[in-house]
């Protein structure tokens, strides 16, 4: 098959569909869910290590491009740049509500009280870990934390990142590349105990 007519099967590009979303088509909204949503499940899977939020900021994602339509800038006729950082975003502020509600029910619940079986489900070693990795990239600078987002995460190429964040891709490249980034994601992981 040639790659014009692999294109033909695919369907318009995003930044067509986008166009066709900013006046209010469903169907071209559709076409672009059913293209993109898996891979922003996956993303949103490993930016939080659970089923049900993944499901969760997949539909807020959605609802936030259906929301936002006629505003969003596309990368390189791809939706899936701007869906990632849309997902992170989402991520990192019901990561923030969590944690504090979190704490507000440890302060209010005995000890002895908490339910065992959730203690044990939160020990799992994929989450533990996954979500060592999602704290740690909480942790570093903005610029690093966006770029770790998108091109470790979230396998979004460097010159997508870099048009998505409005910067040179030898920068993004440079911040990727280097072992600062991922040095300091190994510094703030704790280290495997088994």
């Amino acid at each position: 098959m040639t790659e014009t007519t692999e294109r033909a099967n695919l369907g318009p590009p995003d930044t067509r569909l986008w166009e066709q979303i900013a006046k209010g088509d469903h169907a071209a909204f559709t076409e672009l869910f059913e293209r993109h949503a898996e891979a922003v499940w996956n993303y949103a899977y490993r930016l939080t290590a659970s089923w049900s939020q993944a499901e969760d900021l997949l539909s807020a994602t959605f609802l936030t491009a259906w929301r936002k339509r006629g505003d969003a800038q596309l990368v390189r006729d791809s939706a899936l740049p701007w869906l990632y950082t849309v997902t992170a975003n989402r991520a990192r502020t019901e990561w923030r509500a969590s944690r504090r509600a979190l704490r507000l029910v440890a302060k209010l619940t005995p000890q002895d009280e908490r339910d065992h079986a959730d203690e044990v489900a939160a020990r799992t070693d994929a989450q533990r870990r996954l979500a060592g990795v999602v704290a740690a990239i909480a942790k570093l600078p903005a610029s690093e934390r966006e770029i770790a987002q998108l091109c470790l995460l979230g396998d979004v190429s460097t010159a997508d990142a870099a048009a998505l964040l409005g910067i040179a891709e030898s920068s993004v490249r440079a911040r990727v590349s280097r072992t600062r980034a991922r040095a300091r994601l190994r510094d703030l992981t704790p280290e495997d105990n088994g």
